[in-house]
């Protein structure tokens, strides 16, 4: 039932008044009321597609809305732009970063705020700027490096950077853990709360509990683009977040019995991998997955996980050691090894081919297979009745086959890899982070799916950075560390405190 927002004797850094947006048919916006106290952590939270990044837009001006009002320190402003938004002192960080890789760190700070003609001159006034504001915020940014060579954390430090010095008073941050690992996402909340005890405003946009509940003071939650709830996070919970989000009970763990595993569907033996550089990434790695289990790798993202999973799928040629699946040696080839279904850490990268719609996305990697075509060309209306039974049986929103498939949103756009490649019927299941930029109900709905795999007899290999995930999930986990496995343990007897142990290369016989 929904909530209005108390009225608050606090200063407002900004309201919104009856916003409301629409693209064509869809209502993004929907009448949206809401107030941002000064000095707090505002979360707003909803599944992909619930108006959330929509309404920060319209704040932002990329968007122009077609009814409401903004106030900003209680006066109406009119935002018809982004400059408009940063001369209100308004910053905002993308969920996909706005810097130009072959720059500089602090020539991207100056874009835009060049200083006038002699950029010598204001190149200086902007490091020592800049400098300043990394001392006051906790802000470590190597200046002179280039963006294409800094960590994804550190790239996104720079967005915060940049928008302060612009003199952002209130920061948006969209979907900022979706490409942090949980090491990061911890370092980031304290910056958040670094720059709420010097008084700044911070609007978390995100569908992730955790960190709604572990770094907001106030939290609004939308649905289908309207603002169903307004909560102080100290008087809410997990568990009423979820419900709220969804319109429905969510299980917030994941609900399985006893693995059964029966005969062998991948083993990988004594396996090495180098990267372009020549580096052994992946060195010497030997473990067996099972029909009937779900084996995880837990680790740190960047410790070889991403290339024992193109090893394993035959992306990338082994620089020795084996790899066999239902005992048919797997090699860099080209072609999808057969019995092989293979979800990639990045859909967007590997999984989905940009301006293809969903149909087409939904049978790349199996169009030569002869139920997919007419006898020389693909069957597309086949293919497409089957895509569209798939969407249905996936959940997959809008139901539409001809949709552009990278227009769908993030957990959509999962949902269709997996509907690619559970329905057609593979020995073995490789995901690599199954959840990532994932809402709550999409994960449910894909752990559920990994379940229902491993208890029809398919074996499922999974990598996640989520330990919780891979805690609830796996029936064994193994973890990777400095292209290593420095331990096993059974799914039951894990806990964060040993995985952690691993994960940092202390190895459990040390352990």
């Amino acid at each position: 039932m929904f909530q209005r927002q108390q009225p608050s004797s606090a200063p407002l850094a900004i309201s919104l008044r009856g916003v409301d947006k629409r693209f064509g048919a869809v209502h993004a916006n929907r009448s949206v009321d809401l107030d941002i106290q000064t000095g707090t952590v505002h979360g707003i939270i909803g599944e992909n597609g619930a108006g959330k990044s929509t309404l920060m837009n319209i704040l932002y001006g990329y968007y122009q809305a077609d009814a409401g009002q903004i106030l900003i320190d209680g006066q109406p402003v009119r935002i018809q732009g982004p400059q408009d938004a940063i001369r209100a002192c308004i910053g905002m960080v993308f969920q996909h970063f706005m810097l130009i890789d072959t720059f500089t760190v602090l020539e991207n700070m100056l874009l835009g705020a060049e200083g006038g003609p002699l950029l010598a001159a204001g190149a200086a006034k902007a490091r020592a700027e800049v400098l300043r504001l990394e001392r006051e915020y906790r802000l470590d940014v190597p200046l002179d490096a280039v963006v294409a060579d800094l960590p994804v954390g550190v790239q996104q430090r720079v967005e915060i950077l940049k928008a302060l010095y612009r003199g952002a008073k209130v920061l948006i941050l969209d979907e900022p853990t979706g490409v942090l690992t949980p090491q990061e996402a911890d370092h980031l909340f304290r910056i958040l709360r670094s720059l709420k005890a010097q008084g700044r405003t911070v609007v978390l946009i995100t569908h992730k509990l955790r960190e709604i509940m572990a770094v907001t003071d106030h939290v609004s939650v939308m649905r289908q683009g309207a603002m169903v709830a307004h909560r102080p996070t100290a008087q809410t919970s997990r568990e009423e977040l979820a419900e709220l989000m969804v319109g429905r009970k969510v299980l917030l763990r994941v609900d399985k019995g006893l693995a059964k595993p029966t005969t062998l569907a991948l083993r990988v033996h004594d396996l090495v991998v180098t990267d372009r550089q020549g580096v052994e990434r992946v060195k010497g790695v030997s473990f067996d997955v099972r029909r009937g289990e779900i084996l995880g790798i837990a680790g740190v993202a960047g410790n070889g996980q991403t290339e024992l999973l193109e090893a394993i799928t035959g992306i990338r040629k082994a620089a020795s050691g084996s790899v066999e699946l239902d005992g048919r040696p797997v090699d860099a080839s080209g072609h999808r090894p057969e019995g092989l279904g293979h979800v990639p850490e990045d859909r967007l990268r590997m999984g989905l081919v940009r301006g293809f719609p969903a149909w087409e996305n939904a049978f790349l990697g199996y169009q030569d297979r002869p139920d997919c075509t007419d006898g020389l060309f693909l069957d597309r209306r086949k293919l497409v009745e089957r895509c569209a039974e798939w969407m249905r049986i996936f959940d997959v929103r809008p139901p539409d086959p001809n949709y552009d498939a990278t227009a769908f949103s993030g957990g959509n756009q999962q949902k269709l890899v997996l509907a690619r490649e559970i329905e057609h019927d593979p020995i073995l299941l490789v995901v690599g982070q199954p959840t990532r930029g994932v809402d709550i109900g999409a994960i449910e709905f894909i752990h559920r799916r990994l379940i229902e795999m491993r208890d029809a007899g398919k074996a499922v290999l999974l990598v996640s950075v989520e330990l919780d995930e891979i805690m609830s999930l796996a029936d064994r986990i193994l973890v990777m560390f400095d292209g290593t496995m420095t331990g096993e343990l059974a799914g039951g007897q894990a806990d964060e405190k040993k995985i952690g142990l691993l994960m940092a290369g202390i190895r459990k016989e040390a352990a």
